[in-house]
């Protein structure tokens, strides 16, 4: 039996991942507040992506989704906005040019701030504290005070995710997000780049062809690219739910914080809080499938969160790990093709393939992350299924966080521009490099 939805209905349900506020009367506060906030995004916008969702869920159209792992208050800035727009814009351009599809660019940006843990305490010397849960929730420092999570942080991270939106709504009505500024960013890259391949100045090469024709016969209008969605990990669920508005048009309720929001593998299960709380938005809902997602779950995750099987309304995001991909995916793929679900299916190439260096620094090798993408779409050439995007943590930034790639970063290399927040990203060249890879997939 379904019962009622309502944006607090998810709080009779197991919520794991959430933390634990010292002063929930101040906690209250902040949450009031917000919830009488305007959106941060509206439910036609949630409802046009929706759409250029269903177009890829019919092979039509192709994702690319990126950004940092957890967005930070410290670092945050417009170069930093506008450096991750361009990359994906110009991985965009790679991928849209090479396929003959028109490419959905969706940023982790404008929300990806709070981060599911292990382990609820982090022990550093023999010194125990609290996990840091992401900027919206505690410090990142190691100190008591630092860790101790903070309402406060709520509305700091609701001004930030409002001023990146209004950079990215700027941005993308400006001259910085044309073609033509694509074009001439991707023509400096691959000349500039010792060890860029001959084959992607040859395609660089083309799209100038092209792109002076298109001009010349009076295409392309203005230049403008599409709009870049928001994307984040739907994890804490009293903000989310203050961020919930009322379509009255519509009679919809959507979730307001962002366009696009997943749930991630350690609260995406059966009798969820999270999975209870995205069943009753309307906007396009993401789901992380690990290897220890079984078909038949995966299956009655699917009847609770699309019931109706309406294209563009689910994305299956996979996350396995190179060496893992193809013996746990087409199990899954052929489970959902059998039953007829209209889903999407990109691939999050990243979470699987994290080691550790010699002195204990994380990264990711650009060789397994690529590995892991090209596992992902010989599954669904294999079973007549449509490799519909990619998932990237990454940044537009000159960052030495992921070793490998075409330049070679070393482990030694690392130690010139390792700033992420969170876990690694590949870097602009790096993100730019696997577009390239993945434009001969086309």
């Amino acid at each position: 039996m379904v019962t009622e939805w309502t944006p607090d209905s998810w709080r009779d349900f197991e919520a794991r991942q959430l933390p634990s506020y010292p002063d929930n009367d101040k906690l209250d506060k902040v949450l009031d507040q917000l919830s009488s906030y305007p959106p941060l995004v509206l439910g036609s916008e949630a409802r046009l992506l929706k759409e250029k969702l269903a177009d890829v869920a019919k092979g039509k159209a192709f994702i690319v989704q990126g950004g940092d792992c957890a967005e930070s208050f410290r670092d945050f800035s417009a170069e930093s906005v506008r450096a991750t727009l361009s990359a994906l814009l110009w991985m965009n351009t790679v991928i849209a040019y090479a396929s003959g599809k028109p490419v959905v660019r969706i940023g982790r940006i404008a929300g990806q701030f709070a981060k599911p843990r292990s382990s609820n305490m982090e022990e550093r010397n023999g010194v125990s504290l609290p996990s840091y849960r992401g900027d919206n929730v505690n410090g990142i420092s190691f100190t008591e005070e630092a860790r101790i999570p903070d309402p406060d942080r709520l509305l700091t991270g609701h001004a930030q995710a409002a001023i990146t939106l209004n950079l990215i709504r700027a941005y993308t009505q400006a001259g910085d997000d044309k073609w033509e500024y694509a074009f001439n960013g991707l023509n400096d890259f691959v000349n500039s780049r010792s060890w860029a391949e001959d084959s992607w100045r040859g395609l660089v090469d083309e799209m100038g062809d092209s792109f002076r024709f298109a001009q010349g016969c009076g295409g392309f209008g203005k230049g403008y690219a599409d709009p870049c969605f928001t994307s984040h990990e739907a994890l804490h669920l009293p903000y989310e739910e203050a961020m919930v508005r009322s379509d009255c048009d519509y009679g919809l309720d959507y979730a307001t914080s962002g366009h696009f929001l997943w749930i991630g593998d350690r609260t995406r299960f059966e009798g969820s809080a999270h999975v209870e709380f995205l069943r009753g938005v309307d906007n396009p809902i993401g789901l992380k499938c690990g290897p220890n997602l079984e078909p038949d779950e995966l299956l009655r995750l699917l009847d609770v969160l699309d019931p109706t099987r309406e294209a563009g309304r689910i994305t299956l995001i996979t996350r396995y790990g190179a060496n893992k991909i193809e013996k746990h995916l087409p199990e899954l793929v052929r489970a959902v093709k059998a039953e007829g679900r209209p889903v999407v299916w990109i691939c999050d190439p990243m979470h699987g393939n994290g080691t550790q260096t010699s002195d204990g620094q994380k990264t990711r090798p650009f060789e397994r992350i690529l590995d892991e993408v090209k596992g992902f779409f010989a599954v669904h050439q294999a079973e007549g299924t449509y490799a519909g995007g990619i998932h990237l943590e990454m940044t537009g930034l000159d960052v030495t966080e992921c070793v490998g790639g075409s330049a070679e970063l070393s482990e030694e290399d690392l130690k010139r521009r390792y700033l992420t927040h969170c876990d690694p990203r590949l870097s602009r060249d790096q993100a730019l490099e696997m577009a390239f890879q993945i434009a001969d997939f086309f």
